[in-house]
């Protein structure tokens, strides 16, 4: 990386990969989902750019079987672009998350990845992974 400091330019990249770029936060509403029929529940997911730089944002989510994005239980996993998130900005979003009639009681897990990208969607620069519990009685 030294040919970027002949010519003045700044290596972001390196102190990026560093440290983690981004603060998560997961809430249900209600916290849980009911087993012998349909229900819903509404996670609220507040990303913060942590770092000192803007970043390029997405958000992908990805639930069990037993729980979909849609009330027929289909789709399992969703892609939020975010876009530029300058430094300290925090981003709300509310998805619904719905159960299907085979989902017995018991936690499922929910994967959320939050990844940072460089110039575009198509290249991947750093990534925070989290996963959260939703109940199901």
């Amino acid at each position: 990386m030294a040919l970027f400091n002949i010519f003045g330019k700044k290596d972001a990249a390196s102190e990026l990969t560093r440290s983690i770029p981004y603060r998560i936060s997961t809430e249900f509403v209600p916290y849980k989902l009911y087993s012998s029929r349909k229900s819903q529940v509404s996670l609220f997911l507040k990303v913060k750019n942590a770092t000192k730089e803007v970043l390029l944002t997405s958000v992908v989510m990805e639930l069990p079987n037993q729980l979909g994005f849609d009330d027929m239980g289909m789709q399992k996993q969703k892609e939020l672009r975010l876009g530029e998130l300058k430094p300290a900005e925090e981003r709300e979003m509310r998805l619904d998350i719905y159960n299907t009639m085979n989902a017995d009681p018991g936690e499922y897990t929910v994967a959320i990845t939050t990844i940072s990208h460089y110039r575009d969607y198509g290249h991947v620069l750093n990534a925070v992974k989290k996963k959260t519990t939703l109940s199901v009685v």
